[in-house]
């Protein structure tokens, strides 16, 4: 009942009456007075205050003008000369030709680089990639592109899935970051996070991309946490024609592109329907994830002749069972089991295991219906659009993750008036396909030869009956002793006359000798005798191994014991805002709910025997915007309430000051919060993933012991004191709140600087906790039982603080040219000792420095080229057991080289990201990066009619 009434109130402040203001709105066109194209980009500002626009990409705009007309005002553009204009009351369209000029650079050369008026005085750090600049830039793709810009971390867990972070505890999971495209929320409802674009929006429909950096609940709702990622398509009332492209490149790369958008006009011959339709093919060979050094803190070195756990290979994890090194008995030395030392299964590297054949599909389709074409721009408009997207690619989270053949499908259907009103309602729902966990097929084949303990007996058994100890004595190993003596100090007998440091020695300095013996007893291990009890070893590429692979691969990982994923869950979201201009200021006021039912048949969620999930939550903000002394101040406050079902409400205030001391210089201070509910995960997780099972965790956990609490125990001779007994308290949604201080400016009229520092708290991080089940029959019992090893969502109980400065500058030089160049620098303040804390995962250091140039005229055409330099400093990435290590300090060189032929609307482009091929790690435990040349032809014809 209170949720109905809820959204009754704010229906009704969606639709009443909009309070009255003094004020006229200009619209209208500017173009070049000589060929009569529009000009993207144009400067429109009122003569002597910061109110301004920009023109959209068929050179059109709206300017809503608070002053009592008349008033000036100023057209500009970089090359042309401006043109000032006197707007009377009745002056509602504005069509403007703007010609060549003289001097043009020395006022109007910086709003040439899309850096409009309105995002000088934003309050927040924003970073854009508007569609000039994705067409220059220097990667294969636009979202590659966007790891260039300042304090913007890309990382490459694959070729199809690339993930963007701000501030601070990047994942491979970018839970805390929310991605939207025209407003919608992109993520896969079971997954509750965006695929980077591999399910987003194709490139020649983007018509632009803001990153806004920090906390922004305020703005945005939960999970816009350490920043938003939101893109923009292009209205087909304004971009009508055809666009195509195709790409070519390294890696047998193949990407056709296409879009198409056209528009009606009624029987008074204006615009009232207009719709758009884009598709996209991406081919590629996938990066090769090949690391098989020793995953870092693991206790075998790589090398080791028993074998060890490497980071891309799976199955060969270490064993305590399996270790027959002298670290707890030193009498293994002159036994016969010495040389053995720690064993590990020889497990399946990835590329055996997962299919590294990227394949992505992306159609968008919208029809737009002004409501009343007489108002023309100023028309409500309807949109009913779906968008779908369907592909192969590799994920990286807990584990390595293979998506084979996933699906994403998006309608959506939206009422609104610029600057005015919207109500949007979308669903999303995705489809797994034929995905599975590559890790746990490698456990499965494992198995079907032999467990881990049978494996080690075995290779022990076969070291003892061929008396590898007499082939080591024979080699230089120290003479076995024949005498004893009792020491009462260890309780342990100790050989007399035989030097343990002499035969630690020779163990080490004959590495290859104990390699060949163990390589000789795997052989005879792993060889199996063909029955059904002792198959031996699946060999990748042998009919077995295939046969085994696909079984294990096409179940799912329920009770019929594959490794295969069921998801077809679904989100349900409506979302509503109304704007207010009065006197006083401009009042904005909107809610939004959602709702989640994934649907995983028990194969990642506790959704089993007839138990079906559904979490909802809803939020409701408000928020006012106040400029006074003609945009030399400008203030906001906003404050957010957000309900999730399973936990209580939670406020996300947030405010802002933007001064502006003199033309083109803005000072910025501003306090925002925000909150990330739990996951799907964090709440109802319930995975088996061999070692361990992942657990949500809505009820808590009592009296569970610690995994390293329980090591102690196993290698302190079963000392139960040594156990430690914790309680885990439900999950809880965790919160920031940042405050931050800014510039920006233009200096010498060809110098711009966007300087930020920020400083932020987090509370009830949300984390996990490795801990077992343990029960003892009897207080004599000293071997426990295992009911079960979990990983459980958990959140730390210390505040954490980070802090963060960045620095960007634009300078442009000639005609045709820029130089420019940012750094950034995240630091992790507080010392925790919390192991729930989830990893900073972000380098201290990083910066980019590039020149370019645009639109050089050579021959018939234009000439460009962008080339960037960036750096990234090492870092640890902590990420699950098995892929937490250092990422290496690193650096690539990226450029390209376009021409454009007007006459024939094509542009084509040479370009390669790693141009030196320096093949780095972006995150521990994927892909090195290497080099991606290619090649591109784009075709765009606009229709004028």
């Amino acid at each position: 009942m209170k949720f109905r009434q809820l959204l009754s109130c704010f229906a009704l402040l969606l639709f009443c009456t909009q309070f009255s203001v003094a004020q006229i709105t200009i619209q209208g066109k500017v173009t070049d007075e000589t060929n009569g194209e529009e000009l993207i980009g144009a400067s429109i500002v009122v003569q002597g205050t910061g109110d301004g626009t920009v023109t959209d990409f068929d050179g059109s705009y709206i300017l809503k003008i608070k002053d009592t007309p008349p008033v000036n005002i100023v057209f500009s553009y970089v090359g042309y000369a401006d043109k000032v204009i006197p707007v009377e009351a009745d002056n509602r369209e504005l069509n403007v030709t703007l010609g060549e000029g003289e001097n043009v650079m020395e006022t109007v050369v910086v709003e040439a680089s899309r850096i409009s008026d309105k995002q000088k005085a934003a309050p927040l750090t924003v970073e854009s990639l508007d569609v000039v600049a994705i067409k220059e830039t220097t990667s294969d793709n636009f979202y590659d592109g966007l790891g260039n810009l300042k304090g913007v971390d890309l990382t490459a867990a694959s070729l199809g899935f690339k993930v963007i972070n701000t501030r601070g505890f990047n994942s491979t999971s970018p839970v805390r970051s929310l991605q939207i495209i025209d407003g919608v929320d992109n993520q896969a409802p079971g997954l509750n996070f965006s695929l980077g674009n591999f399910l987003g929006a194709p490139e020649l429909d983007v018509r632009k991309v803001d990153i806004i950096q920090g906390a922004s609940s305020s703005f945005y709702g939960p999970n816009a946490f350490n920043g938003v990622i939101s893109m923009e398509t292009k209205n087909p009332f304004y971009t009508e024609g055809l666009s195509a492209q195709v790409k070519v490149g390294e890696r047998n790369m193949l990407n056709p592109e296409l879009r198409w958008a056209d528009s009606f006009k009624n029987k008074d011959g204006l615009k009232s329907i207009a719709y758009k339709f884009s598709l996209s093919y991406l081919r590629a060979d996938d990066w090769v994830a090949d690391n098989l050094a020793a995953v870092d803190g693991t206790p075998t070195p790589a090398g080791n002749p028993g074998g060890w756990d490497a980071v891309n290979r799976y199955g060969d994890e270490y064993n305590r069972i399996n270790d027959f090194s002298d670290a707890n008995n030193t009498a293994i030395l002159y036994g016969p089991e010495a040389g053995l030392g720690i064993l590990h299964r020889e497990g399946y590297n990835e590329v055996d295991l997962v299919d590294y054949d990227t394949r992505n599909f992306k159609a968008l389709g919208s029809v737009y219906i002004r409501t009343s074409p007489e108002k023309e721009d100023l028309s409500p408009e309807l949109i009913l659009g779906m968008s779908y997207g369907a592909g192969t690619t590799v994920y990286q989270g807990d584990n390595r993750f293979s998506l084979r053949d996933i699906t994403f499908l998006q309608p959506r259907v939206e009422f609104r008036k610029r600057d005015d009103f919207f109500i949007r309602a979308f669903t999303s729902r995705s489809n797994a396909g034929n995905s599975y966990d590559p890790y746990f097929t490698a456990l499965r084949l494992q198995d079907r030869a032999q467990s881990v303990a049978s494996y080690g007996g075995k290779i022990k058994q076969y070291w003892v009956n061929n008396r590898i100890i007499d082939r080591m004595v024979e080699n230089g190993y120290p003479a076995l002793p024949t005498e004893f003596i009792f020491d009462p100090d260890t309780g342990t007998f100790i050989a007399v006359g035989f030097d343990e440091n002499e035969a630690r020695q020779w163990i080490d300095d004959n590495t290859e000798l104990l390699t060949m013996w163990h390589e000789e007893a795997r052989d005879a291990v792993t060889a199996g005798d063909g029955t059904e009890s002792n198959p031996g070893r699946l060999e990748p590429g042998t009919p077995e191994f295939e046969a085994a692979f696909n079984e294990i691969t096409s179940k799912f990982n329920n009770e019929e014991g594959g490794t295969r994923f069921f998801d077809n869950s679904a989100l349900y979201n409506i979302h509503g805002e109304k704007r207010f201009d009065t006197d006083f200021a401009e009042i904005i006021t909107g809610a939004s709910y959602r709702l989640y039912t994934p649907d995983t048949r028990g194969t990642i969620f506790s959704d089993t025997a007839g138990i079906k999930i559904r979490n909802s939550e809803f939020g409701i903000y408000t928020g006012i915007n106040k400029v006074v002394q003609d945009g030399k101040w400008r203030f906001n406050a906003t404050l957010r309430a957000d309900k999730n079902q399973n936990f209580n409400m939670v406020f996300t205030p947030a405010a802002s000051v933007v001064w502006k001391p003199r033309p083109n210089h803005y000072l910025r201070v501003s306090f925002s919060s925000g909150v990330r509910n739990p996951t799907l995960s964090d709440q109802y997780l319930s995975l088996d993933v061999g070692p361990a099972v992942l657990v949500g965790n809505l009820g808590g956990r009592d009296s569970i012991v610690t995994l390293e609490s329980f090591r102690d125990f196993l290698s302190g001779f079963l000392n139960k004191d040594l156990l430690n007994y914790i309680n885990v308290a439900p999950i809880q949604p965790e919160k920031v709140k940042t405050a931050e201080v800014g510039y920006r400016a233009t200096l010498f009229n060809n110098l711009y600087v966007d300087a930020g520092y920020y400083y932020s708290v987090y509370d009830d991080f949300i984390g996990y906790n490795i801990a077992l089940d343990i029960e003892f029959d009897g207080p004599q019992d000293f071997i426990p039982d295992v009911n079960e090893v979990f990983r459980i969502a958990s959140n730390a109980t210390e505040t954490v603080t980070t802090q963060g400065f960045s620095i960007g500058t634009s300078y442009y030089f000639g005609d045709y040219y820029q130089f420019n160049g940012n750094y950034s620098f995240n630091s992790l303040i507080s010392d925790v000792n919390d192991p729930i804390v989830p990893a900073f995962n972000t380098p201290k250091h990083k910066y980019n420095l590039g020149v370019s140039g645009r639109n050089i005229p050579m021959g018939n055409g234009g000439f460009g080229f962008n080339v960037n330099y960036k750096w990234i400093d090492g870092f640890i990435f902590e990420g699950s057991p098995q892929f937490t290590g250092l990422v290496p300090a690193y650096g690539l060189l990226n450029g390209q080289i376009n021409y454009t032929l007007p006459k024939i609307n094509t542009t084509f482009k040479l370009g390669a990201t790693n141009i030196l091929d320096n093949q780095a790690f972006q995150t521990y435990g994927g892909p090195r990066i290497g080099r991606l040349a290619y090649a591109s032809v784009l075709y765009e014809w606009q229709n004028k009619k």
